[in-house]
């Protein structure tokens, strides 16, 4: 039988709502519900947090399954990345770096340790793969409300 024909296929994608005040309300393609924040004291993810968490999570997931690839799964204790970056001083508003500290705990040397770092990142994690190259951007505008032209 063919895997392809019965692997499940995880839907992706979000939609943020929100209106002329108040915070992007946003749901995942699956349900999944996060209310953002942007108030410098405010409890909640903000949009760099959402990227950084992003990032983080991909790499933890791809450190686990590059230790499985190298055959030592089962000395992998557990994974922590820590994401953080700087933004650029200039316009256009984006990142300038991505800090990324990995801590594997477990039964690895440092060699080790370092090839599972090195793989997660450079290879396996599609959300570091995808910020590194430079994907395509398809933008549609769409109008909820009837605008009437003042010269009309």
């Amino acid at each position: 039988m063919n895997s392809a024909a019965t692997t499940k296929i995880r839907p992706t994608g979000a939609i943020a709502t929100m209106g002329r005040t108040g915070f992007p309300h946003v749901v995942s393609e699956t349900g999944g519900v996060i209310d953002v924040r942007t108030g410098a004291a405010e409890a909640g993810f903000n949009p760099l947090d959402l990227l950084y968490a992003s990032l983080s999570a991909c790499l933890a997931m791809s450190a686990r399954i590059a230790a499985s690839r190298l055959g030592m799964l089962h000395r992998l204790t557990s994974v922590t990345v820590r994401v953080t970056g700087s933004k650029a001083p200039d316009e256009p508003s984006r990142l300038a770096r991505f800090d990324i500290e990995f801590e594997i705990a477990g039964d690895f040397d440092k060699a080790t340790r370092d090839e599972i770092a090195r793989l997660a990142e450079g290879e396996i994690c599609t959300v570091s793969n995808t910020i590194k190259g430079q994907p395509e951007f398809t933008v549609t505008v769409a109008g909820a409300d009837r605008c009437h032209d003042a010269g009309a």
